[in-house]
Formats: structure tokens, C-alpha cells, sequence
């Protein structure tokens, strides 16, 4: 057996699968998953590439592997007691809780609707049985778990001032928009100019979180209230 093969033996035998996964998801989430590569993985590890291959096969497989760690964080522990509708906030929660700590996590959740990730099953087969049991029939049950998940993503990504880096650089993108719309001509855009604050608020995003949860669970609600037929 040669030198090198004897290295990648010793490499693969200290290594452990949840040890790649969880330096793959941290390069991840800094460099985002497009500049994510088996070799810069290797390098962060001080493995050499041939060393993970041992785990996975290649970089599709790394990313079905990092889809499900990104899914089992995904609180499931609901209570089954609760209103169905505090059911549902509290996945969304969670779900937002999750995405928010991992930049790479909304592009990994879509990576897994091709691969169905088995946490991404369980999450959904709970999401589904919540809906169910409050009496959405199969097909509203499924548009509303679908919509749950591109909820979850959407207000991650237009999370206001998600596009600067720090503090000073979000008020500063706040004061150029508020400027851009407060200087529209006010008799064409009284509304524009009126909103030019709120409309490029980015100081409190927990606010922007809250009211897109309200906002899902309000939709739900009124469905439910219409359509809904109990079985």
C-alpha cells in the first residue's frame, strides 16, 4: 500500500461524517454553497480531497447531507394540544429560527425538494397531519405546507437591509431609500411619500418576522374558516 493511500486510510478513519458535515455547512453559510467545493472542504478540514470521498461521492451527495442537517434542526416538538393554529406558528418559528442562522440553509431547503431530505419528510408529514386534523382537505393541506416553507424563505431573504453588512451600512441604505421615495412627486405618489419611513424600515427586523408569521397564519385562518370541512 503507498504512502498517499496509507494517509487517505488514516484521514477517513479520523474523520467522521456529522465532522464534514459540520465544516461544510459552516463554509457554507460564509461562502455560500456555489463556492462550496470538495477541495476547499479538504483544505478547511487539512484532509486531503480523496479523504472525503470516503463520505460522500461528490458534491451533489455533500449538499443532500447538509439539506438534512439543515432540516432535523427544525423544531418538530409541537404541541399536539395547542390550537392547530399555534401548531403551525410554532414550525414557522422554527423554521425561520433555522434559516436565519444559516445564510446557506434557503438554498439547501431547495436543494432537498429534488432529493427529499427523510427530516424534510418528517417535517412535512407533520405539517400535513396539523392541517389535516383541522380540516383542510388533502389539497389545501398540501398548497398551505408548500406555502409554509416558501413563507419561511421569503421573509428571510427580503429581510429588510439583509444586503448590508453592518449597522452602519443598513442605515445608510435606509436613509438613500427613504430619500428615493420621499422625493417621488407627491401628487402622483401621495401614498409613497407618505409610507417613505416604514416602507424602508430595516432597524427592527423582528418586526418584519412577526407580522409575515401573523400574516401567514391570518391567511390560513381565514381559509379554514371557509373551507375547511372537519372529516
Amino acid at each position: 500500500m503507498t504512502s498517499s493511500a496509507l494517509s487517505d486510510d488514516g484521514e477517513r478513519t479520523r474523520l467522521t461524517r456529522a465532522a464534514v458535515v459540520d465544516r461544510a455547512l459552516a463554509l457554507a453559510d460564509k461562502l455560500g454553497l456555489d463556492a462550496l467545493t470538495i477541495r476547499k472542504l479538504a483544505t478547511a478540514l487539512g484532509v486531503t480531497p480523496m479523504a472525503l470521498y470516503w463520505h460522500f461521492r461528490g458534491k451533489d451527495e455533500l449538499l443532500g447531507a447538509l439539506a438534512e442537517r439543515v432540516w432535523s434542526e427544525i423544531d418538530l416538538t409541537v404541541d399536539r394540544t395547542a390550537p392547530w393554529t399555534e401548531q403551525i406558528r410554532a414550525l414557522l418559528e422554527s423554521l425561520l429560527k433555522v434559516l436565519r442562522a444559516h445564510p446557506a440553509a434557503p438554498g439547501l431547503l431547495l436543494h432537498s425538494e429534488k432529493l427529499r431530505a427523510e427530516a424534510a419528510l418528517n417535517a412535512t408529514e407533520l405539517t400535513l397531519d396539523i392541517l389535516r386534523t383541522a380540516g383542510f382537505g388533502p389539497e389545501d393541506a398540501s398548497y398551505a405546507a408548500r406555502s409554509a416553507m416558501w413563507t419561511g424563505i421569503t421573509l428571510v431573504m427580503s429581510e429588510p437591509g439583509i444586503e448590508s453588512l453592518n449597522d452602519a451600512e443598513r442605515a445608510e441604505l435606509q436613509r438613500k431609500k427613504q430619500v428615493q421615495l420621499a422625493s417621488q412627486p407627491l401628487a402622483r405618489f401621495p401614498r409613497l411619500v407618505e409610507c417613505a419611513i416604514p416602507m424602508t424600515a430595516c432597524d427592527d427586523p423582528e418586526t418584519h418576522y412577526r407580522f409575515g408569521v401573523d400574516l401567514f397564519i391570518g391567511g390560513l385562518a381565514a381559509i379554514a374558516a371557509t373551507r375547511a370541512r372537519p372529516e
